[in-house]
């Protein structure tokens, strides 16, 4: 929760729900720069240490890609040819570093069980997940923004409604939403294609009514994470100093809400959006497979169960990339929404 006050000027000044300072320093100031550099810097180690555990992991895990391929038909003799032919009998550590050494050059190899370049089966994958991700993350704008706001300045009876839908919504299981939504929309009243996905490019109406029921699915606990921080936030702003002096020089109520209210608590909501938009990367791999899309969820999951290194490490990194480039646009957002935002 972001704390604000306000400074002798009669200005909120705000510290951010990391911790960092908000203070009367420009967003382009050195202190925002060093903070992004910082960022950038900390990427690499952070891209090692994921690719290094996730390779760690999946080779301790009981089977093969050999055994998966070849299947209970296949002799030692060539369970131990196709071993060797994979690379496999090598060390956990050789392993790691041959990989390693081709994914440093934009090489992420060859699947194993498909033979497909592992950056061509991802990059096919990417608009079949992001649409899913960024259509979810709009309506959670949208919704649990408008129903925060709506939430706080009510309050009363409605306040407490939505609260209470808010958390109802929170509790559900994702996968248990997405079935539900599958027998009622599509099964019961036929408005929604129950699987699969429509590529935009092939048909632009068929692509949304493909997408309805995944994006409510993942979106509901994201909208009531966001509603929930939105009137958390709004409460607090609303009851400063700030807006009661604002409200004493005669500046409107809509003013007071949208104007200043609602700039000030956007702060730590852009935080919980961050860390939202992180989760439903993994929200994706559950409703990937609820309704049959065709993404980076269904990927890597076919891919871990088959044993097949490579895909899984390639979609590891993706992720990786993904939520160091939400870090630095949550960073930068800090910046937009309150111009004294520097580190601390």
């Amino acid at each position: 929760m972001a704390d604000t006050s306000v400074d002798a000027m009669g200005a909120p000044v705000t510290r951010s729900p990391r911790g960092r300072a908000i203070r009367g320093r420009g967003a382009g100031g050195s202190g925002l720069t060093s903070l992004l550099t910082r960022r950038m810097l900390t990427a690499v180690p952070l891209l090692l240490v994921v690719s290094s555990f996730n390779f760690l992991l999946l080779s301790l895990t009981p089977g093969d890609a050999a055994r998966q391929m070849l299947g209970t038909s296949g002799t030692p003799e060539q369970y131990e040819a196709l071993r060797r032919q994979l690379g496999l009998d090598l060390p956990v550590y050789e392993q790691y570093g041959r990989w390693l050494g081709h994914a440093v050059s934009g090489d992420f190899g060859n699947s194993i069980t498909s033979g497909t370049p592992v950056l061509e089966s991802i990059m096919s994958r990417v608009p079949v997940t992001m649409s899913l991700i960024v259509g979810s993350l709009l309506v959670s704008v949208v919704a649990g923004v408008g129903l925060g706001v709506f939430s706080a300045v009510r309050g009363g009876v409605i306040g407490r409604a939505v609260d209470a839908l808010a958390l109802l919504s929170w509790a559900l299981p994702v996968f248990w939403v997405g079935s539900v939504l599958v027998v009622v929309f599509a099964i019961k009243l036929e408005w929604f294609p129950a699987l699969g996905y429509v590529p935009f490019t092939e048909s632009p109406q068929d692509w949304v009514r493909s997408l309805v029921l995944p994006v409510t699915a993942l979106s509901l606990g994201s909208i009531a994470a966001v509603l929930k921080q939105t009137r958390e936030a709004m409460l607090d702003v609303l009851g400063s100093e700030y807006i009661r002096m604002a409200a004493a020089n005669g500046v409107s109520r809509n003013s007071l809400i949208y104007r200043h209210a609602l700039k000030n608590a956007a702060i730590p909501v852009v935080t919980v959006l961050g860390i939202q938009t992180i989760g439903l990367l993994g929200g994706a791999v559950l409703i990937e497979s609820v309704f049959s899309v065709p993404g980076l969820g269904s990927l890597v999951v076919g891919s871990a169960l088959a044993h097949d290194i490579p895909t899984v490490q390639g979609v590891a990194v993706f992720f990786t990339v993904v939520v160091i480039i939400v870090n630095l646009l949550v960073d930068l957002a800090y910046g937009l929404l309150n111009p004294r935002v520097s580190a601390a």
